[in-house]
């Protein structure tokens, strides 16, 4: 792979932290425009170097940053449907005011390989013990040009403050459903395993078919398939397992089929980057039938990404000081049992990257922030290829710097390196976290959403590039 350099060309600036940036033609326009979400519940537009407001639903987001400013709750996810250009329809997933409770457990969870008890525990009194409740809605634009509320498609409650998705709907280009992607509820090392439960919701890449009308507009609070109402269990699949947390799924088009690219934020080792082409989705309806008679439905072709027995291509392990030389670490293989059952099912990386790197041509990471294929002729050693961002380079300290870079699918389906690219453009003593990735409709431009800093109650510190030669 080629040594690549790109720059990065101002869009927007003074915004706060962007979650999303993607863009859509709104109805009777002729211009693609650029939309970007903000974490805190605004969604503005770029019309001629003009930044407008789509939307403000701040007062429906629930109060952010209230432990220390960091915060992965708030406006996570925003998708345009297909033809939104016709029918005005997008789709929203947030964190609703008003939910906060005390959280799935009374302190920060810690496994311990050596106590069974911490490798077994279940998540009771759900109801009373939850962090938040999160929301995704379907929005109509009307014709004077304002959105509207339509119906709520889901409302499930979250154990922890984290680990909520981000980028969290997308809609398929193959089957027409929306995608949403959840996440395993937070804190770390999934302390209930809910991403290899078929029943949680946590966990999962979960297709809605919003075609289908189920006649309720705002379904009862969940954590689990099968409290849903049998209308909405209809509507319903599970595309995938074993996710710890995902920024999104982007899809490629080749030929007449679509690789699909969802990245996987590692717990203490690495960054993983997974593709795929062909995959199961297995019916809500189906995984419940499964689950009533005890029985394991057909899981051929499922895909199970493997946490949280597999941290991308490694076991997942506890990385600790050595009490016999301080300067070494002692790593443990934490989840043993769950390692072995999804050894053999479940999906290889593309690609991976480290928290901590060596090698010269490298970069020590700290949690994946965005995946998309690039397909334009703009930057030609990147055609083709699958860009990729990290929040910050290890060792960037004091000004951090996020991280760009790239891989490719090798003919022969086995695991490709990656190489980083370098990044002309001067952020002089400011901070730059890159926490989002976005593409236009035909793939062929790239945007960065870049933060100075890591608090959510750091106001207006948020800058969006375009990625160009």
């Amino acid at each position: 792979m080629r040594n690549v350099k790109v720059g990065l060309r101002p869009i927007v600036s003074k915004i706060n932290l962007p979650t999303v940036l993607k863009t859509a033609i709104l109805p009777g326009d002729s211009i693609e425009r650029l939309f970007i979400a903000t974490q805190v519940g605004e969604i503005f537009y770029i019309g001629n170097g003009v930044t407008r407001t789509f939307l403000d639903i701040r007062q429906r987001i629930l109060t952010l940053g209230s432990s220390g400013g960091y915060d992965e709750r708030g406006l996570l996810g925003l998708a345009f449907h297909p033809e939104f250009y016709y029918n005005g329809l997008f789709y929203l997933h947030y964190s609703a005011a008003g939910t906060q409770g005390p959280g799935a457990l009374p302190k920060p969870f810690t496994p311990d390989p050596c106590d069974p008890r911490t490798l077994n525990l279940k998540w009771i009194n759900r109801e009373t013990q939850f962090d938040h409740i999160d929301t995704v809605e379907e929005w109509i634009l009307q014709s004077n040009g304002q959105p509207q509320k339509r119906r709520t498609l889901l409302n499930v409650r979250r154990p922890f403050m984290n680990h909520n998705g981000v980028n969290s709907l997308n809609f398929s280009p193959e089957t027409g459903k929306l995608i949403l992607t959840t996440g395993d509820g937070g804190s770390g090392y999934d302390p209930f395993n809910l991403s290899q439960d078929d029943m949680e919701i946590a966990g999962k890449i979960i297709e809605i078919d919003v075609s289908k009308n189920t006649f309720i507009d705002n379904p009862p609070v969940v954590t689990r398939f099968n409290e849903l109402p049998a209308p909405i269990q209809e509507t319903f699949s599970v595309m995938a397992k074993g996710v710890r947390n995902i920024p999104g799924i982007s899809f490629q088009r080749f030929y007449h089929q679509y690789i699909k690219y969802v990245g996987n934020v590692g717990q203490d080792l690495e960054e993983s980057i997974f593709s795929f082409v062909q995959y199961k989705s297995i019916p809500v309806p189906q995984l419940i039938q499964a689950s009533l008679m005890n029985s394991v439905p057909d899981l051929d072709g499922f895909i199970n990404f493997g946490w949280r027995g597999w941290e991308g291509a490694f076991p997942t392990s506890m990385i600790k000081g050595c009490s016999a030389n301080p300067n070494l670490d002692a790593k443990n293989i934490v989840y043993y049992d769950e390692a072995i059952k999804t050894s053999v099912r479940r999906l290889q990386p593309l690609t991976s990257y480290y928290h901590r790197d060596s090698r010269p041509d490298k970069f020590g990471g700290t949690a994946l922030t965005g995946v998309q294929p690039y397909l334009g002729n703009g930057i030609p050693a990147l055609t083709g290829a699958v860009v990729f961002t990290d929040l910050a380079r290890k060792g960037s300290q004091p000004q951090v710097r996020g991280a760009l870079a790239y891989t490719r699918i090798r003919q022969d389906g086995k695991p490709n390196d990656y190489h980083v690219m370098n990044t002309h453009y001067d952020f002089g003593s400011q901070l730059a976290y890159y926490v989002s990735l976005g593409a236009n409709l035909d793939q062929t431009r790239l945007y960065l959403g870049v933060y100075g800093s890591m608090k959510v109650t750091d106001f207006n510190q948020g800058t969006v590039f375009e990625i160009v030669p």
